[in-house]
């Protein structure tokens, strides 16, 4: 698919290394095994070495070419404990610090903020959580984001064109409330939070080839709703045009004013994103996995995600449903957005 044209050429451009939190995992030997048939990368394993080769023997996956790397027996644990513990400054000792990374989502995210790997992709057994707590404590945000959010890219082939949009956030953040301080000051608004997210998105679009047209969704548009999540989304776009002016961003919008230019006409004429947004911003994280999900099973897209934004290193995380193609083309996706 086109989608993964520019990913393709910058694993071919430069070698990358990604890292599998989960081993032992059939859907995720199936996945490596093609990775390294096809050589677009390196590929290590998480886990005892005898059972990821019982798990791949199991399964008839030839990742001879992997590198399994054992917590247990990592030659390089110590030093490893040592800038974990650095990095977390006080906040956890070196035997917290050890038995963190005797699991493999710590240990391994370890790997890539050590430049043993360019990227990770965990999640086929760890929750969302256990994937993104390592990623926040130990690679952290990159310079200018405040939270790490998600976005998913959706993917279908309609009358012989393909048909591209992002959404987000569809995983990670739960809800946009203000930031307080100890003393309870606003330190950073709902609506910064979700400007954040916007941009972002935007950003994300932009490298899978969308030329980002966002709209800010909810119940409403140009105020033509009150309470719930209006204002929030009425405010993250005046504030997303501050971190971003040449963004193309608007709402509030209904999800049909977006969408159609015939509903565009008639609610809000003089935009530039109504009837033709290819960005979604949604204010909650239930409209926005309900969101996905619906246009995934009903609208016939693929869906490519979650890809964690805002971190200093490429991150993702996998749904425990998964199966072995998703890993493969979510593996593509993590290795070809590294630097």
């Amino acid at each position: 698919m086109a989608m993964f044209d520019k990913l393709l050429a910058n694993l071919k451009a430069s070698r990358k290394t990604i890292v599998f939190t989960e081993g032992t995992d059939a859907r995720i030997l199936d996945a490596a095994a093609k990775l390294l048939a096809e050589d677009l990368m390196d590929v290590i394993l998480c886990g005892n070495a005898e059972e990821v080769q019982a798990a791949a023997k199991a399964g008839n996956f030839n990742v001879d070419k992997a590198t399994v790397l054992d917590p247990a027996t990592y030659a390089e644990m110590d030093a490893m404990v040592a800038e974990m513990a650095a990095l977390r400054k006080g906040k956890m000792t070196e035997d917290e610090c050890r038995a963190a990374l005797s699991k493999s989502n710590y240990f391994g995210t370890m790997l890539v903020k050590m430049g043993k790997a360019d990227a990770l992709l965990g999640g086929a057994t760890y929750s969302t959580a256990d994937t993104v707590r390592p990623a926040l404590q130990i690679i952290k945000c990159k310079k200018g984001a405040t939270l790490v959010s998600s976005s998913f890219i959706l993917f279908r082939e309609k009358d012989g064109a393909e048909e591209k949009i992002a959404m987000g956030d569809c995983a990670i953040n739960l809800s946009y409330e203000d930031k307080l301080d100890k003393e309870g000051n606003v330190v950073q608004t709902g609506a910064q939070k979700l400007a954040e997210v916007a941009v972002e998105t935007a950003r994300t679009a932009a490298f899978f080839g969308i030329d980002p047209k966002v709209a800010v969704l909810s119940f409403s548009t140009y105020g033509s709703g009150k309470g719930g999540t209006v204002q929030l989304s009425h405010d993250a776009v005046i504030e997303a045009r501050k971190i971003d002016p040449e963004l193309v961003i608007d709402g509030e919008f209904q999800f049909d004013a977006a969408v159609s230019a015939e509903v565009a006409k008639t609610k809000c004429p003089d935009s530039k994103v109504a009837g033709q947004a290819n960005t979604f911003i949604f204010p909650l994280i239930e409209a926005g996995n309900i969101g996905y999900k619906i246009a995934q099973r009903l609208g016939g897209y693929a869906a490519y995600g979650p890809i964690l934004q805002g971190l200093n290193a490429p991150i993702n995380d996998l749904s425990r449903g998964c199966n072995a193609e998703e890993v493969y083309a979510m593996a593509i996706i993590t290795a070809g957005m590294a630097e």
